[in-house]
């Protein structure tokens, strides 16, 4: 019998599924790369779609905001992903085609918003871009760049879904961005206060919920949520990121008051 080749190390022979395998890393800090960054995601459904008389003051809001903090942008696709999506889904198009297809028109939006704001140096990225980060914020530059996760036709199909809608969309890459970074907050900008109990759009009598954890969240089992359930899901396992707030972006300067720290809107805690 052949023996494997090995080279020393202290996962030398695991299976890397081991349930017990990273127990001796738990305590070992996780590198930052941008314990200052904000992250903050603008919704092409809850804000882009609604053109100039909400876009454009945030764009101001945002650009005198990145003078004095780190902060990057991170954009949805909106109303352009639901009219793709609803075809793919009629046609039968598997979960990572709809991905592949979803992640252009968020890439759209953020080539606007990279124009918008080029009074203010922004930049458009990619994702590939990320490590890049610390010299172009150190050059004084603003990031943008789309929020779809880089998983393309390689996406996981959703339970909830029978394999259609991709679970992994912007809010989530906006997330994911946040980790990855060691960002110092992440916040989704919707054209609602916060998270409800139910819609607020169609029930006059929903109640906003200021503070929650996402394992209560989950628990909730809620028909209908402002923000991807992935989201949440995933704030479960985050190491950086122990926190995502959601607040109104068609309120003028609600962004920038989550930015210096006011507990606005709605706040879901990793525990």
């Amino acid at each position: 019998m052949h023996e494997r080749h090995e080279i020393f190390n202290k996962l030398q022979g695991e299976t890397l599924v081991r349930k017990g395998l990273f127990d001796r890393y738990n305590e070992r800090p996780l590198m930052r790369i941008l314990p200052e960054l904000n992250v903050i995601k603008i919704g092409g459904h809850g804000i882009i779609d609604y053109g100039r008389d909400v876009v454009l003051p945030l764009v101001d809001e945002i650009g005198a905001l990145s003078k004095e903090h780190q902060v990057m942008i991170i954009t949805g696709g909106g109303v352009r992903v639901r009219h793709i999506m609803d075809i793919g889904l009629d046609l039968g198009m598997p979960t990572g085609v709809l991905a592949e297809l979803t992640s252009k028109i968020s890439e759209q939006n953020a080539m606007m918003l990279a124009t918008l704001l080029a009074p203010y140096k922004a930049k458009r990225i990619h994702t590939s871009d990320l490590l890049e980060l610390p010299t172009l914020l150190g050059m004084g530059a603003l990031p943008v760049t789309h929020g779809t996760p880089p998983y393309g036709l390689y996406e996981h199909p959703s339970e909830r879904t029978n394999g259609g809608i991709p679970p992994h969309r912007t809010d989530t890459g906006a997330f994911l961005a946040a980790e990855v970074l060691g960002a110092k907050s992440c916040i989704l900008a919707k054209n609602v206060d916060g998270l409800y109990d139910k819609h607020p759009l169609k029930f006059p009598d929903a109640e906003l919920i200021p503070d929650i954890s996402a394992s209560e969240l989950i628990a909730m089992d809620m028909e209908d949520l402002v923000l991807e359930r992935k989201l949440v899901e995933l704030m479960l396992e985050c190491r950086n990121v122990k926190e995502v707030q959601i607040v109104n972006g068609h309120k003028p300067g609600m962004i920038t008051r989550a930015v210096k720290g006011e507990k606005v809107g709605t706040i879901i805690r990793a525990q």
